[in-house]
């Protein structure tokens, strides 16, 4: 994810709503608008997890603002996944192509991998009662299709591939310069997803 280039239009969780029909108020994945005034103070929000896009300025701030960015979040796809560390009934693992995945008709819906996901990016569906996240669109994967968001980006802020395949253009943008990092690199995890130009007011 390229912080450097995306616009906050919101095409990403639209498309992601689309393909999988989630549930209003919920998202597996969602933008977050950073504000920063002159005093250096940070201001997060998404509202609707930015569906609309960010067209109008925040009317409960009073300060001037010298600066904002627009963070899309999704699963992180961890090498080290604390979400399937605690899953009881092995309905959440890791599937030998590195994809961190659920399976509904095994999930008892107990929330354990909700509350250790460093990343916040699962919860649970108020329709099927069970765990629910990204998953990178596995089914489109596994068919040689992008990622719905991905597909979708207007700016190219998203780009997925082969990280151990040297002729995708992750493997290139990786190996390329600029500054690319994980969020939350303490915990351990190992997290797959890399964002470019990623600031230091994130969390």
């Amino acid at each position: 994810v390229d912080i450097t280039v995306c616009i906050g239009c919101g095409s990403c969780v639209v498309a992601d709503k689309r393909e999988y029909n989630v549930p209003d108020g919920n998202y597996r994945t969602w933008v977050e608008r950073y504000l920063k005034d002159f005093d250096d103070e940070i201001y997060v929000d998404s509202p609707d997890g930015g569906l609309a896009g960010y067209q109008a300025p925040r009317k409960d701030l009073d300060k001037p603002i010298r600066d904002t960015f627009f963070v899309p979040k999704l699963c992180n796809m961890c090498k080290d996944p604390s979400c399937v560390q605690v899953c009881p009934v092995g309905a959440t693992f890791r599937s030998p192509d590195g994809f961190v995945l659920i399976d509904p008709k095994r999930c008892i819906g107990c929330a354990y991998c909700i509350q250790a996901c460093p990343y916040s990016v699962r919860f649970l569906n108020p329709i099927t009662h069970t765990a629910d996240k990204c998953s990178w669109c596995y089914h489109r994967v596994r068919k040689g299709l992008l990622p719905a968001c991905v597909n979708v980006c207007p700016t190219g802020a998203r780009k997925f591939g082969d990280l151990n395949d040297k002729d995708s253009e992750v493997y290139e943008i990786l190996s390329g310069p600029g500054v690319l990092t994980v969020l939350k690199k303490d915990m351990g995890n190992y997290p797959s997803l890399y964002y470019k130009g990623l600031r230091r007011e994130v969390v």
